[in-house]
């Protein structure tokens, strides 16, 4: 971190103290609180840490302003319309993008990895038939460190690099079996000669009984959903991998933790929120009464899949996802499923409607992406195992950027105590 030039005065009780200022290369500067307490004896409190930085960090940057997202400087649409998402992945990890010969032995690399050790079928067969993917997700992934002992010391950078290649590879395998677990159908191998949204396809949807040929529309809609799903800054999930790793927990149950983190409804359902609220509507026909309700100011009701906490003007994955969604939905049809139809019509009366415009709620990845999932076939269930198979290299990528920096410490949140001061223990008798 370069030297600060700029600084910050806070007065207590009359007592100021200077407290030292950093600019970034991009967003708000940053008041360093690091020695406050030590120095005036004081908390900061911001539930959410929503002003707070905890960290500094060289991987991605959002301006939910202006509706921006950049990976390592480069714009997502970028790279969500010239990329593909394991070139994305080297991106994230090494911050450049690759030549053609690093591209491909990094392909090759995880490729190679997509095989899950034979006896951690019998993990996933440890759990109900009807257990939930997510649920099998944050387990097994948990156990990779019980099954790949040579890539959890955090202090050994090889070991680093080895555990970022495998969660990587191995992360569609465990997503997709996890799906073929929970609907009762056999275990699909991985193949060496598919790309890595295709293999991830085939593993969800072939069968022994007949051969499986993934379509490349439907394969390159699946790279998009990956690849505008890799990182978001300092989420709640991010942040949980960052917090967990700051112990020194070996990198499997760090992604597991982070994975827990985004199973919820809050953070990765976003999608299946969004599907669910299409469901609820039904048909076409009711979709100006649910447009009205979202209106209303005294119903509660909102529309999900509209507008975004972050992005205050548009989401800048939206425009590429929607690209996506019409290839595919063009490609499969809507006329048999009212669910598409009224995703299809929703969106165009929503973007017709000036009240939309005005508080700039215009769909978001979110309502595209669970709109693709559907047509393909996924049931909502799956949709927050895709999100954390996306989001591996994003939580990898940050996991290794932390363990690296000197300035790592063990995460250590203060609190405002309002509980009840010292008082004695009072016998059971007098009570």
């Amino acid at each position: 971190m370069a030297e600060s030039t700029k600084s910050a005065t806070l007065t207590i009780d009359g007592q100021s103290y200077d407290l030292p200022m950093h600019s970034p290369t991009a967003g708000p500067d940053v008041i360093d609180i690091r020695k406050l307490y030590g120095q005036a004896g004081v908390f900061t409190y911001d539930p959410g840490y929503t002003s707070t930085a905890s960290c500094d960090s060289t991987i991605t940057f959002i301006d939910g302003g202006k509706g921006e997202l950049l990976h390592r400087g480069y714009p997502i649409d970028q790279l969500a319309s010239k990329s593909h998402y394991l070139e994305v992945c080297y991106l994230l990890l090494y911050g450049e993008l690759p030549t053609a010969a690093q591209l491909e032995d990094f392909e090759t690399t995880i490729t190679r990895h997509t095989m899950l050790h034979e006896q951690m079928q019998n993990f996933f067969r440890g759990f109900r038939r009807d257990a939930h993917p997510m649920a099998i997700m944050v387990g097994v992934v948990g156990a990779m460190s019980a099954f790949y002992h040579d890539s959890t010391d955090v202090n050994d950078e090889r070991q680093r690099e080895i555990a970022s290649h495998r969660l990587i590879a191995k992360m569609p395998t465990i997503a997709a079996w996890a799906y073929k677990y929970s609907i009762g159908q056999p275990f699909i191998y991985p193949r060496n000669d598919l790309d890595y949204a295709s293999n991830f396809l085939r593993m969800c949807f072939a069968v022994p009984a007949e051969d499986y040929e993934v379509n490349p529309i439907l394969s390159r809609a699946m790279d998009r959903i990956f690849t505008l799903h890799a990182d978001h800054e300092q989420n709640a999930s991010t942040s949980t991998v960052r917090l967990a790793s700051s112990s020194g927990a070996n990198p499997f149950a760090c992604i597991a933790a982070g994975i827990a983190c985004l199973w919820g409804p809050a953070h990765g359902g976003a999608n299946q929120a969004c599907l669910e609220m299409l469901k609820e509507i039904g048909t076409v026909d009711r979709i100006p009464e649910f447009i009205a309700r979202a209106k209303d100011k005294e119903d509660p009701f909102r529309l999900m899949g509209f507008g975004h906490r972050v992005y205050k003007n548009f989401d800048p994955r939206a425009t590429v996802m929607k690209q996506s969604a019409d290839e595919v939905l063009e490609l499969l049809g809507v006329e048999n499923n009212p669910i598409l139809q009224v995703g299809k019509e929703l969106e165009t009366q929503a973007l017709a409607d000036p009240y939309f415009a005005e508080k700039k709620l215009f769909p978001n990845v979110d309502f595209y992406s669970g709109i693709i999932l559907e047509a393909m076939g996924f049931p909502t269930s799956m949709f927050t195992p895709i999100f954390a198979l996306s989001r591996t290299v994003g939580w990898v990528s940050q996991w290794k950027e932390m363990i690296a920096d000197p300035q790592n410490k063990i995460g250590r949140p203060r609190q405002l105590y309002l509980g009840q001061t010292e008082r004695d223990y009072m016998n059971i008798e007098t009570r």
